[in-house]
């Protein structure tokens, strides 16, 4: 008898030392916790962008597809499901299920492996934020740890919340929102009990259980949740029969594909997110912002539909495209490129291209600057100038066509002629157009030489659009921009668009003036000895656009605007070689004659305000005098007060060329003036 009793003996003390142990473990556990403190529960969540009315235009994520949504914003239905699936007791434990967590640890001793499984919900979101999937006992204890502060620092709702925001549904989708999106194209909010049970199975092996992978084991996975939820009271019999025949339709598409509006827009908008928060990219990607830009969503998809009409769908032509309100500088459309997933390369912000004579208002605003008018005359003809240290410079215009004869600046500009542009150079001094176009904005490397004046430099759509704003707006600066306002994961502000009034760069008089001379490339009244270079697309538009093209032998452009939208079209080969076929070169303006149209359609009609000082005279455009009712055309064209022509036009009579009335005409006219 007396070794039994020692036997129990010792027993019973290895049992009260394991105890022992037990419990100063556990005490050494959450005093430990208690001094760690409670754990971060930030996680990658997916950024979500906004258009200017607030629609989803896509989303920005790590590896890793999330959304965060708020457990009273879920549908009650997933809630049960899950609980009832996964964890039961969830409310009554403090992250621990002895009862379970027995029977697991018997069934791991009696197979000597750590199969069996018996984590609470809180084990579950302590491993998803902090751990691998390891089935070792170090990632268990160190599970255990982060289990416990969680449950120590966080309610038990925060912990439910985290856990169905981060739990994984498979096809890369991480949440309830991710997966709801993924599956059913729908909130978390609009789960069905039917769509919940469905969803609620998927976690417990992502793989497997997933209806669009295995859709006759992903039912009967879906009953046996409706089984228990009837079980335990959760539902009704009605409830369980109506969601086990209710038919499922799923769209098994990626939700980060769906509305995914603008794709060059949106990485511009990223670049622009991260030097404002001073945060990287892959930060801003995974950070659960709400990004709300200035991307106008109807134009977005009006311009992306204008350059799929007009570029044949055979031709590896690129485009690039913009348009962006004058006032604000809030870009409102963007197209980098026909593909982006073909090519991300931005042809708008990053490529620099030759402009061409889209490059010319720039120089015709210093010559304003400079003592010229709309009426300034000028020889065109072919023309050799002599350069510094005799170099010689034959310029020539479109197709060697010429007036051989005198024409206006307005005309210059509307017949784009190049003879008149190299003379203007010269005679300012090629410094003053760098010069110009840098209170223009450009910030592209220019170089002084007479040929700037054709646009021999290369420079991008965007600075090239923004100076064409400046014009659009009266002569104020501009700085162009994608976001309006920044919202963190919580909810919090942190960055919105301040509408600073922005100061006057140029003369409002001359960029008015040199506005209405840029409606003159639309204007048939300034027909020369060619048409005017909008000719082909005049008849197409229906309001008043101010604008001018450009076209070089492997570029061409097209940006114009109304007082309200500035629009420039780029086209071209990425390699830079020659657009041989002829239509190519037309491109650009048809995409931005249907774009603009179709952009302003239902909106009432526009016209630039005439600041103080401007004055309107018709003009005959072929003398630069003051038309008269015997000239063939007229067109009125504004001069600074004061600098208006005086003298009539005295080459045009009605049907006689008798000397005494035209000099009669003129003494008529002199008596009156």
């Amino acid at each position: 008898m007396k070794p039994i009793r020692i036997k129990n003996r010792f027993i019973i003390k290895v049992i009260i030392a394991a105890s022992g142990m037990m419990i100063a473990l556990l005490i050494g556990v959450y005093l430990i916790s208690f001094l760690l403190g409670p754990p971060t529960l930030l996680n990658d969540q997916n950024t979500i962008y906004y258009s200017s009315s607030g629609e989803v235009i896509g989303n920005e994520r790590g590896l890793q597809n999330r959304y965060w949504k708020n457990l009273k914003d879920m549908s009650p239905h997933i809630v049960n499901a899950t609980l009832i699936i996964e964890d039961q007791n969830f409310f009554d434990h403090n992250g621990f299920d002895f009862k379970r967590i027995a029977g697991a640890v018997i069934k791991d001793l009696r197979s000597l492996s750590l199969k069996e499984g018996a984590s609470t919900l809180t084990q579950q979101y302590a491993r998803n934020l902090y751990l691998n999937h390891e089935k070792t006992w170090s990632r268990k204890i160190k599970e255990a740890f982060y289990t416990v502060r969680l449950e120590m620092f966080y309610t038990k709702e925060e912990i439910l919340e985290g856990y169905l925001n981060t739990i994984y549904y498979g096809h890369g989708a991480y949440g309830i929102e991710a997966a709801s999106n993924y599956f059913f194209s729908n909130s978390s909010a609009e789960l069905t009990l039917a769509e919940a049970s469905m969803l609620a199975g998927v976690p417990k092996g992502p793989t497997y259980y997933s209806p669009v992978n295995d859709l006759e084991r992903s039912r009967l996975r879906q009953s046996q949740i409706l089984s228990i939820m009837l079980t335990n009271d959760v539902i009704t019999e009605q409830e369980q029969f109506l969601a086990t025949r209710e038919h499922l339709i799923y769209s098994a598409e990626n939700d980060s594909e769906k509305g995914n509006t603008g794709p060059h827009f949106q990485y511009i908008a990223l670049k622009e997110a991260s030097e404002i928060l001073e945060l990287e990219m892959e930060e801003i990607r995974a950070g659960g912002f709400e990004i709300y830009t200035t991307l106008n969503k109807t134009y977005q998809q009006q311009l992306e539909e204008k350059i799929n009409q007009v570029i044949n769908p055979t031709s590896d032509i690129e485009v690039g495209a913009l348009s962006i309100d004058p006032h604000t500088g809030g870009i409102l459309a963007m197209v980098g490129g026909r593909d982006y997933h073909t090519s991300p390369f931005n042809r708008t912000t990053s490529a620099k291209r030759m402009a061409g004579s889209a490059f010319k208002p720039f120089l015709y605003y210093a010559a304003l600057d400079n003592g010229y008018n709309a009426g300034t005359m000028l020889m065109s003809k072919p023309t050799v100038f002599e350069l510094d240290e005799g170099e010689l410079y034959q310029p020539s215009n479109f197709n060697g066509y010429y007036a051989h004869d005198t024409i206006t600046l307005a005309q210059a500009i509307a017949l784009s002629d190049n003879i008149y542009a190299v003379k203007t150079n010269l005679f300012l001094g090629s410094e003053t157009l760098v010069e110009t176009a840098g209170e223009f904005g450009i910030g592209s490397k220019l170089p002084a030489v007479p040929s700037l004046a054709l646009g021999t430099a290369s420079v991008s759509v965007v600075e090239m659009v923004r100076g064409y704003a400046m014009l659009a707006n009266g002569g104020h600066e501009l700085t162009s921009y994608t976001i309006e306002k920044i919202i963190d994961r919580n909810g919090k502000n942190v960055f919105e668009k301040e509408n600073k009034k922005s100061k006057p760069v140029l003369d409002p008089k001359k960029a008015f003036i040199l506005t209405h001379m840029m409606t003159g490339m639309f204007d048939r009244e300034l027909d020369g000895y060619m048409a005017v270079t909008g000719s082909t697309i005049a008849n197409e538009l229906t309001r008043l656009y101010a604008g001018k093209s450009g076209t070089t032998k492997s570029d061409s452009w097209m940006i114009g605007y109304s007082p309200s939208l500035v629009t420039g079209i780029w086209t071209g080969y990425d390699d830079n070689r020659n657009m041989e076929i002829v239509a190519e070169s037309a491109y650009a303006k048809q995409i931005w004659a249907r774009f603009m149209e179709e952009a302003h359609k239902g909106s009432p009609q526009e016209s630039f305000p005439v600041p103080a000082g401007v004055v309107g005279v018709p003009i005959d455009p072929s003398t630069g005098d003051r038309a008269t009712p015997y000239c063939n055309t007229s067109r009125v064209m504004y001069f600074e007060k004061g600098t208006e022509p005086q003298a009539y036009c005295t080459d045009h009579f009605h049907d006689t060329d008798d000397e005494n009335e035209k000099s009669m005409v003129e003494k008529l006219f002199d008596l009156f003036n």
